[in-house]
């Protein structure tokens, strides 16, 4: 796993979404509550933007067809059938990291 470091700037302060692009991928970082959760950006159902839902419940609610998926696991509600990615956040120093897999062909080429 990699961790990257997340700019201060891109950590919401009060509870919402923001969508930023780090590790070459798009993710939500969400503020829900006292809590930090960091998920893949696209629904599985229909392809929307995750970033303009909201949350209800410790799950994020998609914008579009109200699929809901856990913070905490990515699973949809049950019937759903369907998950989102769900990235590991850190603290570390007053400072955020988030936890990205290497690609296999990535691992091959460390500096």
């Amino acid at each position: 796993m990699k961790w990257i470091k997340v700019a201060d700037g891109e950590i919401p302060k009060t509870d919402g979404i923001r969508k930023i692009k780090i590790g070459g991928k798009h993710v939500c970082i969400i503020r829900h509550g006292d809590k930090l959760h960091a998920t893949s950006v696209r629904c599985p159902h229909a392809g929307a933007d995750l970033s303009g839902g909201w949350c209800e419940e410790e799950r994020l609610i998609c914008p579009y067809h109200r699929h809901a998926f856990s913070l905490e696991t990515g699973r949809g509600d049950p019937g759903q059938g369907d998950y989102i990615t769900v990235y590991p956040l850190e603290e570390r120093a007053g400072e955020w990291f988030i936890g990205m897999k290497e690609s296999w062909l990535g691992s091959l080429f460390k500096t």
